[in-house]
């Protein structure tokens, strides 16, 4: 198959591209690399007037003329290139807004795409219009929106999420899913919201791509190495406040036990290297199942703070912790990691358990193949 992925995020597309490719499939990735974390792309989409000076002079052409400069010239971007974009057997958006723009330029690129290729899918692997509504009209589901409606983020910060509230989101959402052979769930977080959607195909767990981590048991000497790893941008979305509040506290606690090791934005390489040493990965608080920083931590055979709650465990029938559920308190968060200092063979065992799950549930080549059924389907 010709297989054409757009957009992304985390390394999904580029774990999912290596398996497939091993199963003898054409595949391509083209899109954005996701920021500062500089993931591989075949084609390379530039966001314009995103940041500095010419940010404001973005937002002051909005609030003047309505034209928003960097939809069209994304839109541009694309139109040049339109013809790398057509006949493939199997197009799949990473997201409900893969390509950035507003709902004009969006729907153009997206209906160029939806004419010119066999099938179209959709992942729901990220915030989108269902999984954003959910939330909101969920409060008490434990998902991104809950730091939003504490006060903690405001408007402007919460602005990429809040997107998916509007009229326009709402028009791309249902142009798309018009026009969609289906939706796929990477996680529990998101094969929530869409349980019982006509289009819903269901839940095909984040591929991994196993070869590229050493199956190491891990060593502990003298101290136990905690590895916070933050990106800026999702800096509240991710409950870092929470870890950074019981690093504190576990640091005055344990100074002679452990090194604290605390990284901010890194490129995904530079990131990967930093925490090969560590025993415990701080990952996010607001989650139900893991996405990827985790399970490539997990991969590694570390003991990861995430989301682990009982709808994981019970979707994977899960006898025994591989990963340590986090919850937005900083009093449990001091309890869990002072357990692990105290029971230093639990992180090992955590951790060797982690990996057994990556390979079971997560292995790259065969979730391409999940894929493939799908799409074929």
């Amino acid at each position: 198959m010709k297989i054409l992925l757009i957009g992304e995020y985390s390394r999904l597309h580029n774990s999912l591209k290596e398996g497939l490719i091993k199963l003898g499939h054409e595949v391509v990735i083209y899109g954005f690399n996701d920021g500062f974390k500089n993931f591989n792309v075949d084609l390379k989409f530039e966001k314009k007037f995103d940041s500095g000076f010419s940010k404001k002079i973005k937002l002051l052409l909005l609030k003047i003329t309505k034209f928003d400069i960097s939809s069209y010239f994304t839109y541009h971007q694309f139109y040049k290139n339109r013809n790398k974009f057509k006949n493939f057997d199997v197009v799949q958006l990473i997201n409900e807004n893969s390509f950035f723009c507003n709902f004009y330029y969006e729907k153009k690129i997206l209906n160029f795409i939806f004419k010119n290729n066999k099938k179209v899918f959709l992942l729901s692997c990220g915030d989108d219009y269902l999984y954003v509504n959910y939330n909101f009209d969920n409060p008490e589901n434990k998902s991104i929106v809950q730091p939003y409606l504490r006060g903690t983020i405001n408007n402007k910060d919460f602005s990429n999420v809040l997107k998916f509230k509007t009229k326009d989101f709402k028009k791309l959402h249902d142009f798309i899913f018009e026009n969609i052979k289906g939706v796929i769930a990477s996680d529990i977080d998101y094969h929530i919201p869409l349980v019982n959607h006509p289009k819903y195909l269901g839940l095909i767990a984040n591929p991994i791509n196993i070869d590229s981590f050493v199956k190491n048991e891990l060593i502990i000497n003298d101290e136990i190495i905690i590895f916070h790893g933050i990106n800026e941008s999702n800096y509240f979305k991710k409950g870092n406040d929470f870890f950074e509040k019981a690093l504190k506290i576990i640091k005055n606690k344990y100074h002679d036990k452990v090194e604290i090791i605390i990284v901010k934005s890194l490129p995904y390489n530079d990131y990967i290297k930093l925490y090969n040493n560590a025993h415990i990965i701080l990952d996010q608080v607001y989650a139900f199942d893991q996405g990827y920083n985790a399970l490539e931590a997990m991969a590694k055979g570390k003991a990861v703070f995430t989301g682990a709650e009982n709808e994981f465990e019970e979707y994977y029938n899960l006898k025994e912790k591989v990963a340590i559920n986090a919850l937005p308190s900083v009093d449990y968060l001091v309890n869990q990691m002072s357990f692990l200092i105290e029971n230093p063979n639990e992180i090992i065992a955590i951790g060797k358990r982690a990996r057994d799950f990556i390979e079971k549930e997560h292995n790259y080549k065969v979730i391409a193949e999940k894929y493939i059924e799908k799409w074929e389907k």
